[in-house]
């Protein structure tokens, strides 16, 4: 990596698709300019993918060492000390991510490159060389670069996986892909002008800002430019450009009361923020004035204490970065990273390990994984609620799926643009306007006509948002449908019943949830749908959940849950269970399924040796079939709240097409998990009806 090459990015796209393939990764820096609690990049990544590497691990020697080894002539001293603490980290995880030294340790540009050289030499390590080509003006210039660059490695003997051309302009994107040739993988990112652009946070932590408005949630704006508002106001307006940050004297009520208006307004841009200077805050009155605006956020205002001069100064010096709060660039990074990068090319020439475990990250990694090759439309009809639109940003940023919303397309994008949200992939469609509105209506009164519906009755359900979304997965407009964050259960769940119905072969429709523990994912059904299922349905339950479990790389070993385990228990109670377990096993002889269970037995290996010592199941159960919805309700509540686990869910199993629900005290996260998981499921829909 030479020179602002953007190998955070690169470490993001690694490390993402390391969590997914293996079970304990560590990062590890040669060398830091920074204390290892501090350093920006151990401190990212280490608490983004939840490393459990302590960070006094991920260093080789600080700048300072370095620098007196070196002065001393004693370089051979600084590689053995690094290598040996690399050996220590090597003996205690399955791989070791390294990144390469910083640009700004004030090296010369050759000895910085053969520190890196002769460090990789002395870990034996093979390398993925960063190239920084932000400053090329051609593809031949970049060519003779890297053939440098192998001709380099080649005589050090060091083995290149492969070469990420970074930063590269878009206008050269489609020659250097035509013309670069190199003796192994190479790739080309394109530069994004968001990436280097600061958060409204990141302007606040380098400038000492105080934030003086209450929407914390806005702060992950970026700034395209700052603009200083000392004009009047009717020339002011002229100069607002969307991504702006306006610099203004704090008691400038004028440009401050104008400004939030012209944010309001569709014809103008959409403004990021407000710095206020000389440490003046607005007056009580215009306070009052700009919070009484109903049903739209506010702009994020921040003040310094010092004059407007000063303060465009150090907005101007803020470095842009990509930090643990940078949740939109992250998702904007990730998403480069995997539209651009092979990961299965690279992947193949790593030797990794396989995990034998499903951990929370891995799963997550895995799950997105899985959504980006799936090709799906997730329909979302709920595009009022701001929880919803930020997730949508993340998944299409993620490019984990398409997005399709409902709604009016000028008041979701005046939404999008008063929230700074970008939401340009995404389909709208307004049901008021829908085209074959007649269709929808006259296949569901076919549908229901033997339930009593008449053509009128048909056309006022059409109406209704969770009907019509139901309508177009059915129909074939969208692939599947995520709703619930302001419906309830039943209005999200009813008309998929009604409409899309159950699959050919399925005896019931039935959900799980993905409990994302501390160390392991576990599945949970059903703990939303059947109240009170028989022992047929519980063996359908048991069969169903364990092939969700399969679709999402979860190994099942499936517990039939009751009050005792194995042949102690008598009563009707666990005489379904055992009547299930056996149902369970005769239709699916492939699949692991034990009962009746404790849940005890079924996780606590202690007590399954106790209980059950001959089991395959208790103690390493991954699949958790409750015999009756309140026990599971209940149980994965208790669960999420005593353990402090993540419940995915509930998601549904044994319909046509997916339909998933959401709580309506659900975070973006869960909401980004869920239309990932439904995309997943179209796509296994789609590929059991075209095989």
């Amino acid at each position: 990596d030479a020179g602002q090459a953007g190998t955070r990015i690169v470490a993001l796209g690694l490390m993402a698709m390391l969590k997914r393939e293996v079970a304990d990764v560590a990062y590890f820096k040669p060398i830091i300019s920074r204390p290892a609690e501090t350093e920006p990049d151990i401190h990212f990544v280490k608490n983004y993918f939840k490393l459990r590497q302590p960070v006094e691990t991920a260093y080789g020697l600080h700048i300072n060492h370095v620098r007196k080894l070196i002065a001393e002539d004693r370089l051979h001293e600084m590689y053995e000390r690094i290598l040996e603490r690399y050996h220590a980290l090597e003996q205690a995880y399955d791989f070791i991510l390294c990144e390469g030294i910083e640009d700004d340790f004030d090296f010369e540009e050759v000895l910085d490159f053969d520190i890196d050289l002769e460090i990789a030499v002395s870990l034996a390590i093979p390398l993925i060389v960063v190239v920084n080509a932000q400053k090329t003006e051609n593809s031949t210039d970049l060519q003779q670069h890297l053939r440098l660059l192998e001709r380099t490695f080649a005589k050090r003997r060091l083995q290149v996986l492969s070469f990420i051309v970074n930063r590269l302009d878009g206008s050269l994107m489609e020659e250097a892909q035509a013309t670069l040739q190199t003796e192994t993988p190479l790739f080309t990112l394109p530069e994004v002008a968001e990436l280097n652009q600061p958060t409204i946070a990141e302007i606040m932590e380098q400038t000492g800002a105080t934030l003086i408005s209450e929407n914390e949630k806005m702060l992950d704006r970026s700034v395209s430019q700052s603009i200083v508002g000392a004009m009047t106001l009717e020339h002011y307006l002229h100069y607002l450009k969307d991504g702006a940050l306006i610099i203004v004297p704090g008691d400038r009520a004028d440009i401050l009361v104008g400004t939030f208006w012209a944010n309001l307004s569709r014809k103008n841009p959409s403004i990021a923020g407000i710095l206020l200077t000389g440490g003046l805050v607005p007056s009580e009155s215009i306070m009052h004035l700009l919070s009484g605006v109903v049903d739209f956020p506010a702009l994020p205002m921040i003040t310094l204490s010092v004059d407007t001069q000063t303060a465009a100064l150090m907005v101007q010096a803020v470095q842009p970065e990509i930090t643990l709060k940078s949740k939109r660039k992250i998702s904007l990074a990730e998403g480069l990273f995997n539209d651009h990068v092979d990961l299965e090319i690279i992947k193949k020439r790593f030797r990794l390990p396989r995990p034998e475990t499903m951990t929370p990250v891995r799963f997550t990694y895995m799950l997105y994984e899985k959504a980006r090759h799936s090709g799906s439309d997730i329909l979302l009809p709920e595009s009022d609620d701001e929880r919803v639109l930020r997730a949508v940003e993340i998944v299409l940023r993620r490019n984990l799926c398409q997005i399709t919303l409902l709604g009016k397309p000028e008041k979701i994008s005046q939404r999008a643009s008063l929230l700074g949200l970008d939401l340009a992939k995404a389909r709208i469609v307004d049901p008021e306007q829908f085209p074959d509105m007649d269709t929808f209506v006259e296949t569901f009164y076919r549908l229901r006509k033997h339930k009593g519906i008449i053509r009128p009755m048909a056309k006022e359900m059409m109406s209704r948002v969770s009907y019509f979304a139901t309508m177009m997965v059915y129909l074939g407009h969208a692939d599947g449908l995520v709703s619930g964050a302001t419906h309830t259960t039943r209005e999200t769940i009813k008309p998929a019943f009604e409409i899309i119905k159950m699959r050919p072969g399925a005896g019931l429709i039935s959900s799980v949830f993905f409990m994302l523990l501390h160390d392991r994912v576990l599945v949970y059904g059903d703990c939303a749908v059947n109240p009170y299922p028989d022992a047929d349905a519980l063996a359908e339950i048991a069969i169903q959940s364990a092939r969700t479990a399969q679709t999402f790389g979860i190994e099942p070993r499936v517990a039939m849950l009751s009050y005792s385990s194995g042949d102690s228990g008598i009563g009707k109670d666990v005489e379904k269970v055992r009547l299930a377990t056996e149902t369970a096993r005769r239709k699916a002889p492939d699949l692991l399924i034990e009962g009746p269970m404790q849940y005890d037995a079924a996780i606590d290996p202690q007590v399954a040796k106790e209980k059950m010592p001959d089991s395959r199941v208790a103690g390493q159960a991954t699949v958790f079939i409750f015999p009756d919805l309140n026990t599971g309700n209940n149980t994965y509540k208790a669960v999420q709240r005593s353990a402090g686990a993540i419940a995915i869910g509930p998601i549904m199993q044994g319909i046509r097409k997916p339909v998933n629900d959401l709580s309506r005290g659900c975070l973006v996260e869960d909401i980004v998990h869920t239309i990932a998981i439904t995309a997943v499921q179209a796509a296994m829909e789609k590929e059991e009806q075209h095989p």
